[in-house]
């Protein structure tokens, strides 16, 4: 807590403005939703957690990348409560929203927090019509659109999908998906949300997927595209220059954990591959910022009955130049979490929320922001 409390100070109100944002006016008024007074809270149980020595040990921050302008982490306000496994995040109207995960003792939550960067504050939306974790989200047009998920942890996947509405503060059920799965990566392209590789059924397998499935929005209708090579959930995916980036990832289990960064050309419907993750990881955050994409967080290891090795919970910040097919790092991220919610506003990068330790143990309420003004 202390270090965060220097952070925020040491920021001076840096980031209120978070590079001049002009939100709309779509957004329906929502609650203001207090900072979580704990930065992390136990699953079983969903009590207050102190991280312990072995548990804070599993944390890396060195990069094998060359080493590129170090930018700057700084604190900002917490999560209402501390989750984590929402599958990442999506901006509408200039806010971020987080959406689903575990909290509070369950897996299988509907929660839909809303942070508005200039105001470095949270606010209560809508929940989902139901609860799951590792939903796919993406938005357009001040829309909201939320995919499939698990009901279970970490499994049980569903074929659900929903529309927000950000005037309304309202979810609509539209077309499902063509086949159920959770973990899945969301991008939006051309006005289309692609949604690429994930995990499905049968349940106690929770085989990966390379699934590629596009829904237009205008027709609430589902077609196929070709399959993303080799199929794996929890990756990174983000559209930039007309295609689309997947990076990273896992084949079934963090235990499988890969480099892969294949790209989606949707001119010739193919897939070709580019220059790799430098840190093999899963569960990491992906955004475009300065025409680069930026790779943070994520996790790593064994998960022998309920007992992790060799765990670790990834804190590096590295970033792809397109232009060039290369990677380097930057300043890692104060706190190393995985399954976060990362967007970049303005000239920041957002990482709010995520799991502490390797696995779904303990859930966090941290939340930093990263530039390189």
């Amino acid at each position: 807590m202390e270090r965060r409390a220097f952070l925020r100070a040491a920021a001076g109100g840096a980031v209120a403005a978070a590079g001049g944002i002009r939100l709309s006016h779509a957004q329906a008024p929502l609650p203001d939703l207090v900072p979580a007074a704990d930065p992390y809270a136990r699953l079983q149980g969903g009590v207050p957690h102190h991280l312990t020595p072995d548990q804070e040990a599993q944390r890396v921050f060195d990069s094998p990348a060359p080493a590129g302008p170090a930018g700057r982490w700084v604190a900002r306000a917490a999560l209402p409560i501390p989750r984590s496994e929402m599958a990442w995040a999506t901006v509408s109207n200039g806010r971020m929203h987080v959406v689903g995960g575990y909290g509070e003792g369950a897996v299988n939550r509907a929660y839909h927090h809303v942070y508005d960067p200039g105001a470095d504050r949270w606010h209560g939306a809508a929940a989902l019509p139901r609860g799951a974790n590792h939903v796919a989200v993406a938005a357009i047009d001040g829309r909201v659109f939320a995919f499939g998920g698990f009901i279970e942890q970490n499994r049980r996947s569903d074929t659900n999908a929903y529309v927000y509405d950000g005037a309304a503060d309202t979810w609509t059920a539209i077309a499902p998906l063509p086949r159920p799965r959770g973990a899945a990566a969301a991008v939006v392209l051309n006005g289309h949300v692609h949604l690429i590789g994930g995990a499905s059924e049968p349940a106690n397998e929770r085989a990966s997927v390379g699934w590629h499935e596009v829904y237009d929005p205008a027709a609430d209708r589902w077609s196929a595209r070709k399959a993303l090579p080799g199929a794996r959930d929890h990756v990174g995916c983000v559209a930039h220059a007309g295609l689309i980036h997947v990076i990273g990832g896992r084949f079934n289990t963090f235990e499988y954990n890969t480099d892969l960064h294949h790209v989606y050309l949707p001119d010739r419907d193919t897939w070709e591959m580019r220059s790799p993750l430098p840190t093999a990881r899963s569960g990491h955050g992906l955004v475009v910022y300065r025409d680069r994409l930026f790779a943070m967080g994520g996790e790593g290891g064994i998960l022998a009955g309920g007992v992790p090795r060799q765990a670790k919970v990834f804190g590096q910040m590295e970033s792809y130049d397109p232009a060039t097919d290369t990677w380097q790092h930057h300043a890692p991220m104060p706190t190393p979490r995985h399954a976060v919610a990362a967007t970049a506003i303005g000239d920041w990068i957002f990482v709010a929320g995520g799991g502490a330790v390797l696995g779904g143990a303990v859930q966090s309420a941290v939340h930093e922001a990263f530039t390189l003004a």
